[in-house]
């Protein structure tokens, strides 16, 4: 007898389900923090505990856990950010009330020498910001909730981070100071832009969000035309927040889109290059698709059926200009699920049912894969071994958008967010009423 296909219903609370293990299994309970990736010995990934901190509702409004508990994880995680140290030390958590990249698992310092990433803390903050929204109770922890995510959002000098120019600087450490690197470009950035802009303390200059988006690049592709953007992440993590359906910036306003069409038009593009297929991947095709910054194969030049194919580790895949090595994430494509249902739901069946890419894993799928690279330990090519943080948040609460908008109704009151969009120049939809 064949396998029974569940109901799309049923398909996604599993998917839901065992994505959320994750946040369960690898989260330190006694600060919070969240692993980045499940390889030995590695950090936590602020942005990851950003993710587990939107995710506690979802989990808590689905059974995956109770609410007393979410409200303690939560609050261990708040607690520990808000008593963590900030200051010049190179070993510290943050800086102006942003954090470090990578922080130790357990002693939660600065790993690896890596930057105050910008965008990650933003990313942070938007996990904070969502807890305080939905744990709005009047008991004394959910008040601390909201305190603690309040003034952890205010401590963040956005305009610090500045560095003395018109956009956000990516980063910096401690050994040299800022990096050369600026937010520019639409990319994951616009959340960023959003809460800076927000802050009821240290705001972003209006003039900041302006020249932002004067750096874009609006372009066409399988007859699409949109505001482009290389990883297809770069669609989709800002959205995880912000309902951006019928509301308009300037910039969207002249294009007569907004930005939720616009990452719709992405989703159709990802579509319609794998059916293209321009380097003839094994695999691609209408219901194969997800291409993202993600683990690979490589690094690896290796001569496949006659073909000199080059595959790479971890890198910022991309559509249509690549790189492209025919590695797919699956969480990529299924984050996808609110701009274009119809495409998507068909991958989520392939993905479970024909390539099976579940099975055998504690997390839902398997994070990526190459059907294409010429190792075989697993009938679909190559997988990786590891699940990423990253990847799992986006998959439990997009999908969660798509059944009930729960963070989208959220945030639409959360005051910094509606603030942050209408200094951006935001109007119409929701914002109107």
């Amino acid at each position: 007898m064949g396998t029974v296909k569940l109901s799309t219903e049923i398909e996604l609370e599993h998917l839901q389900r065992g994505s959320f293990n994750y946040f369960l299994r690898e989260t330190n309970p006694f600060n919070g923090l969240v692993l980045d990736k499940t390889a030995p010995n590695w950090p936590c990934s602020i942005a990851a505990t950003g993710f587990a901190l939107a995710c506690y509702p979802v989990a808590v409004e689905r059974g995956f856990m109770s609410h007393a508990a979410a409200v303690e994880r939560t609050l261990t995680t708040l607690r520990f950010f808000w008593n963590s140290p900030q200051g010049l030390e190179p070993d510290a958590t943050g800086y102006k009330g942003f954090y470090y990249h990578f922080l130790d698992m357990k002693t939660g310092r600065r790993a690896w020498q890596c930057e105050l990433s910008t965008v990650d803390t933003a990313f942070l903050f938007a996990g904070m910001l969502t807890a305080a929204m939905y744990f709005n109770a009047d008991t004394a922890d959910e008040q601390e909730i909201r305190t603690l995510a309040d003034a952890l959002y205010r401590r963040a000098d956005w305009q610090w981070a500045q560095n003395q120019g018109f956009t956000v600087t990516q980063g910096w450490i401690p050994e040299s100071g800022f990096f050369s690197y600026r937010w520019e470009g639409y990319d994951e950035g616009m959340l960023l832009y959003i809460l800076g802009l927000g802050s009821p303390t240290y705001p972003l200059p209006e003039r900041t969000y302006a020249a932002w988006t004067a750096s874009y690049h609006w372009e066409n592709h399988y007859g699409y035309e949109y505001l482009y953007a290389g990883p297809f992440f770069t669609h989709q993590l800002s959205h995880i927040w912000i309902d951006f359906r019928k509301i308009q910036d300037p910039f969207m306003r002249d294009k007569g889109i907004d930005y939720f069409e616009n990452s719709q038009r992405a989703t159709y593009v990802q579509q319609l290059y794998a059916i293209d297929n321009p380097q003839k991947f094994v695999g691609y095709g209408p219901c194969c698709w997800g291409i993202t910054a993600s683990d690979g194969p490589g690094p690896a030049t290796l001569i496949v059926d006659g073909i000199q194919r080059e595959f790479y580790d971890y890198v910022g895949r991309g559509v249509p200009y690549g790189p492209d090595d025919g590695t797919i994430a699956p969480w990529v494509a299924l984050a996808a699920l609110p701009f274009a249902p119809e495409i998507v739901l068909p991958v989520l069946d392939h993905y479970s049912n024909v390539l099976k890419l579940k099975e055998g894993h504690l997390y839902g799928f398997r994070s990526t894969f190459n059907q294409t690279y010429p190792e075989k330990l697993h009938h679909c090519g190559w997988v990786s071994q590891w699940h990423f943080g990253l990847n799992i948040g986006p998959i439990v609460l997009m999908t969660e958008n798509y059944r009930t908008g729960l963070l989208w109704e959220l945030m639409r009151s959360c005051p910094y967010i509606v603030s942050g969009l209408r200094r951006a120049g935001f109007t119409g939809g929701w914002l109107s009423s």
